[in-house]
């Protein structure tokens, strides 16, 4: 029996072909033409002006940071629940975070529930798993508080609010090309804009602030965090079976919800298919143990990951109180297998292992 991991990148021959041809044509790897094709095309799917491609995600919510002017003496709204890289970001860049509860029902940061300094201003909006709030009412919530809308859209590629592209709301958004996202170049962060003053700033911030290309003057500080070509290459092939990838995540979620809909110890998020392209296949367990489930899983060659812990939990954070929802949903969330290329009969094997589980809580 073939393990199941709970994540693992799609890469094809079409990847595997057009990197041979473009090692073979003499290309110098480093960011070029291929990147600037691999921007453009990105720019033509989301419906922006600019895009920006850069080393991870992390640094590509740095970069927003700084193109936006924000730094020490500065503070940022970020939700309890995200990846750490989302306030590791804001304090990168010398600012003070401000932790916020979520809503339950999307995991994003719950509005009603941000406290504004008189420093404050930015808010980093975390579209968890393809999820998020009323943008409308995110937008209308910056603008009356003065402050940027960052989009940290890291796990919603694909991902709609009515008809526009999530990440495509704010002054900046922000998405990642790790494994195990919708479309990857194993490492890589985008930044989209559709300010030409923000692009020309993140151009300069990424590239050691250069008055042009290849030109050894600068006018302030910047940094190396170009993309390359060769990363470039394999993210044009990703993009090219975009539509197939955001189906299939669908489509699994779907099956998913139906293999697990009698199962009274899970409990799924509302999502609506129809905009929400689910990074992850995630579940709330109800009186039982995570730590055994994880585990039993393991037992029946099945990888799982619980959620990420409350920001709070973190060391770095620790000073910063608690908050309700995050702690009650992140110790008991988990993510089961998610990868694109998941077949509907393992999602079948899964639901099976996941009902004997139930019928041995009860038998115990």
């Amino acid at each position: 029996m073939n393990f199941i991991h709970q994540i693992e990148p799609l890469i094809t021959g079409s990847e595997i072909k057009a990197v041979t041809e473009y090692l073979q044509s003499g290309g110098w790897l480093t960011e070029f033409k291929k990147t600037a094709e691999f921007e453009q095309k990105i720019a033509d799917f989301l419906g922006v002006k600019y895009v920006v491609v850069v080393t991870s995600g992390t640094v590509a919510l740095y970069l927003s940071l700084l193109s936006l002017g924000i730094g020490p003496g500065d503070s940022v709204v970020v939700p309890d629940y995200t990846m750490i890289a989302t306030p590791n970001s804001v304090r990168w860049a010398g600012a003070e975070v401000l932790l916020c509860d979520v809503e339950r029902d999307t995991l994003c940061a719950d509005l009603s529930k941000v406290e504004i300094k008189e420093n404050t201003k930015a808010m980093t909006y975390v579209a968890i798993n393809g999820r998020s709030g009323n943008m409308h009412q995110v937008i209308d919530f910056c603008k009356s508080n003065n402050l940027y809308l960052i989009e940290d859209a890291c796990q919603a590629f694909g991902s709609k609010w009515g008809n526009q592209f999530l990440g495509t709301f704010g002054d900046v958004g922000v998405f990642s090309l790790t494994p195990h996202k919708i479309i990857t170049t194993g490492q890589g962060g985008v930044i989209v804009t559709n300010s030409r003053l923000t692009y020309t700033r993140l151009k300069k911030l990424k590239d050691f602030y250069r008055v042009g290309p290849g030109v050894d003057v600068h006018t302030d500080i910047g940094y190396n965090f170009k993309f390359t070509d060769l990363q470039a290459v394999i993210g044009i092939e990703q993009l090219k079976t975009i539509d197939y990838k955001v189906r299939q995540k669908q489509r699994m979620y779907e099956v998913y919800a139906e293999e697990l809909a009698n199962i009274k110890f899970i409990e799924m998020l509302p999502t609506n298919l129809e905009q929400t392209v689910p990074w992850f296949v995630d579940v709330l367990l109800k009186d039982v143990s995570r730590d055994a489930f994880i585990s039993y899983l393991k037992e029946n060659e099945i990888g799982s990951r619980g959620f990420y812990p409350p920001i709070h939990s973190q060391k770095p954070y620790s000073d910063y109180g608690t908050f309700d929802v995050v702690s009650e949903i992140a110790s008991r969330g988990v993510w089961l297998p998610s990868s694109i290329g998941l077949g509907l009969g393992e999602i079948g094997r899964i639901g099976e292992v996941i009902k004997k589980f139930s019928s041995r809580e009860k038998s115990e």
